[in-house]
């Protein structure tokens, strides 16, 4: 089963596809405090739900999403139509690596998706080609909330601390303006709702693909709950870039 879909089908009832809560969601976008007729990028956007609520708190801004998921752009474009700001979004099917856009953003947001850039520090440095001068970036990351020994680093993968964490997000020409560090509560309602609403569909649809979806799900959850959970952390940071 395409590991695409299946992402799509595990966001279906947690669409911000990160372990944060609406509520401090809202805080960090509020925070960004935009200017009139800001330009805003979402790399790696999936359903574009952080861009759509930035659209909606800032009525004259207008965004770009960039995923490589066609299902969840599919989706993005009409949960952006229902909200009404559909006018404002623009959608790119294509890799935030080869992604070119015509002229620089006030923000740049990449939350839980540096992967995509190789990790964290080359994600920094794109962002920073893609801003204006002193523009605002919003870059969600995994973090050890204590140090982990070498065969969990082996399952869960290579995690500086939060302070390094903070130190290599800003080491590229970015000041912290404000961040959130998710709390455990939000990390769990984040899992169960991804393991529990693939398992729930594939249950709906017996079959190879049921099958293929109970076993990412089952995979997925016991890679948190006996792997990752207590342990691995995750922030997202406000970034003022500094003066050019």
């Amino acid at each position: 089963m395409d590991r695409q879909l299946i992402s799509h089908l595990a966001h279906a009832h947690h669409p911000i596809a990160a372990p944060i809560s609406e509520h401090h969601l809202d805080a960090l976008l509020r925070r960004a405090s935009l200017p009139a007729g800001a330009r805003i990028l979402d790399l790696g956007c999936g359903e574009a739900f952080w861009s759509i609520r930035l659209l909606e708190l800032y009525g004259d801004a207008t965004a770009d999403g960039v995923d490589v998921s066609e299902p969840a752009l599919t989706a993005a474009k009409s949960a952006a139509t229902e909200r009404g700001v559909a006018e404002r979004l623009g959608l790119h099917l294509e890799s935030a690596t080869s992604y070119e856009p015509a002229e620089p953003y006030d923000l740049v947001l990449c939350v839980g998706s540096t992967h995509a850039f190789g990790g964290l520090t080359p994600t920094l440095e794109a962002v920073a080609k893609f801003l204006k001068p002193g523009g605002l970036a919003l870059v969600g990351e995994g973090f050890y909330e204590r140090a982990a020994t070498p065969e969990e680093k082996e399952l869960i993968g290579e995690y500086a601390d939060l302070a390094g964490t903070v130190a290599q997000m800003e080491a590229g020409g970015f000041r912290t303006v404000y961040g959130h560090t998710s709390e455990l509560g939000e990390w769990d309602e984040y899992e169960w709702s991804w393991t529990g609403s693939l398992l729930d569909w594939a249950l709906a649809h017996p079959g190879p693909d049921g099958d293929a979806a109970t076993a990412a799900a089952l995979e997925h959850r016991e890679m948190w709950l006996n792997g990752y959970r207590g342990l691995l952390g995750f922030v997202t940071l406000l970034l003022r870039g500094t003066a050019k």
